[in-house]
């Protein structure tokens, strides 16, 4: 039997991917903080409506915004500023977070849903400790009774590299997701590759308008094989991922450029410990210039003194590969 030549196994890889779609992108906003440790709000603000004038939409209370380090007046307090920032016609994302309050889970999720979108944001389901060990059935079955009174949903898988709390469903769960109306998509972290192929193809079988948003740092090139994003590396350089997104839609050979840029300053801020990439965030930002510390939340695990001169490195590559003249 002949084998297959480079050229034949370069066609069916690229028989897989979804070329020349509009990606659905959306930024996990970093929350900062200013030098004394108090949350700077303004710089926040300003965040937000740089990342939506670069054409991403915006989710606040998620891991990139330590949701699970804050209190809940705090998290109130993030969604008034982010309704604030974008004004009352703008949708973003918000985290739902029931993890240590005590109570029934889908009660408790229908709390944080009713603030979410009482404010005008669509609600991501964080998971919680309380589910861990349920069947697929009993999960489904609280997100559902969770969501009864919302239009629009999204779940979220979470690897325990980020969080205790997250977990990453078996391919059952998965399946009943899908079969919730309200929840229109799902945040997938587990940075596994396979598993995220698995999704996209029970997403594909089963019920095709339903969104995958990778959640994968570690291969943002998950959106070439049909998957959309909400990303904490997105919250570093929006405009950059905007431009990456629009080469592949435009079938610009410009998007591998962005994209391995990217994807590199991903490989570096979202190294070992992995909740430590927020301090990353912070520092990359701060060297941009739009934050006023490199300071992370208070808790948040930190990176070295050196973090400053790789992330330089990192954001050199983006600005060449942002700036080169386009390939024709």
């Amino acid at each position: 039997m002949t084998e297959p030549t480079v050229e034949q196994n370069l066609q069916a890889i690229q028989q897989s991917k979804v070329f020349g779609r509009k990606i659905s992108g959306i930024a996990a906003a970093l929350l900062p903080y200013e030098p004394s440790g108090e949350i700077a709000e303004e710089a926040f603000v300003q965040h937000l409506q740089r990342t939506h004038e670069a054409g991403l939409a915006n989710a606040v209370n998620m891991d990139t915004g330590y949701v699970n380090l804050l209190t809940q007046e705090e998290r109130s307090s993030v969604l008034k500023l982010a309704r604030e920032a974008l004004g009352k016609d703008i949708p973003f994302y918000a985290g739902a977070f029931i993890e240590g309050i005590a109570g029934d889970p889908a009660t408790l999720y229908r709390t944080q849903i009713e603030e979410i979108t009482e404010i005008g944001a669509v609600p991501v389901l964080f998971q919680a400790s309380a589910l861990h060990g349920k069947t697929g059935e009993e999960k489904a079955k609280i997100y559902r009774e969770a969501c009864l009174d919302t239009p629009r949903a999204l779940a979220f898988e979470l690897s325990s590299v980020f969080a205790p709390f997250g977990e990453i469903w078996d391919d059952d769960t998965f399946r009943r997701i899908l079969d919730i109306p309200s929840i229109t998509g799902a945040k997938h972290s587990s940075l596994d590759r396979r598993t995220e192929l698995r999704r996209i193809a029970m997403r594909n079988r089963f019920r095709p308008d339903f969104r995958v948003y990778t959640g994968n740092d570690l291969g943002i090139d998950m959106v070439e094989f049909g998957s959309d994003y909400l990303l904490g590396l997105a919250t570093f350089c929006p405009a950059a991922f905007a431009a990456r997104d629009h080469a592949w839609e435009t079938s610009n050979p410009n998007y591998s450029r962005l994209n391995d840029a990217l994807q590199f300053l991903g490989n570096v801020a979202f190294r070992a410990p992995v909740p430590a990439y927020k301090h990353s965030a912070a520092v990359f930002l701060h060297m941009s210039g739009f934050v006023p510390s490199s300071e992370p939340h208070p808790l948040c695990p930190r990176r070295p003194e050196w973090e400053f001169e790789i992330l330089s490195d990192c954001a050199s590559r983006i600005k060449l590969a942002t700036e080169q003249p386009p390939v024709t």
